[in-house]
């Protein structure tokens, strides 16, 4: 388990993931007062950055483990199932890194209402292709054994530009919605209001 933790955040340093999504925080001021709200949390790391980054704006992480003991007071925890928080939020921005592959297409579009409560969006998948499949194998050697499945698994079930938007009701007049890949493997949607 603690193998698998520090292989992710070697992963999300490689992928430029947190970063991507600090920068984008970082375009939004308006909706950036209003908060962040990272769901699949998983340890925080992202929102102490942000935390750093921005003295003063509400942060919440919404995740089903515990809260790390070491997390920053200031960041709130909500440890519940994602669609129970995310029913009762609001606010300025939603981020989500490596999340959303771990649902199925009927559970991504439950997502759909949920979105609407928010401004600005912000998500990092891996993105599905033969080549993301074929870099990540370079990868094995130096990840856990947890970690080689993992990582297989999850390009496999990750995205291709499009289906988020489709599948999370963004792509609708009132979203104006960016996508990008990197040639690390990711695939990254920016969605903000209109």
């Amino acid at each position: 388990m603690a193998r698998s933790r520090i292989d992710l955040k070697v992963i999300n340093f490689l992928m430029g993931n947190e970063r991507w999504i600090a920068r984008q925080v970082r375009e939004f001021p308006e909706a950036r007062a209003k908060g962040v709200l990272e769901i699949g949390a998983g340890e925080g790391t992202l929102l102490e950055k942000l935390a750093k980054a921005h003295p003063g704006i509400p942060l919440k992480a919404c995740d089903l483990a515990p809260r790390p003991p070491w997390l920053e007071e200031r960041i709130a925890w909500d440890q519940r199932d994602v669609f129970e928080c995310l029913a009762g939020e609001s606010g300025g921005i939603l981020a989500a890194n490596l999340f959303l592959h771990h649902f199925e297409e009927p559970e991504l579009r439950r997502f759909a209402p949920l979105m609407r409560n928010f401004e600005v969006i912000c998500i990092n998948e891996p993105f599905r292709t033969a080549q993301t499949l074929m870099d990540a194998r370079i990868m094995l050697p130096f990840v856990g054994r947890a970690t080689k499945h993992d990582m297989v698994v999850s390009i496999r079930a990750g995205f291709v530009p499009g289906e988020l938007p489709e599948l999370l009701g963004l792509a609708s007049p009132e979203w104006r919605v960016r996508e990008e890949t990197s040639w690390r493997g990711g695939l990254r949607v920016l969605a903000s209001r209109t």
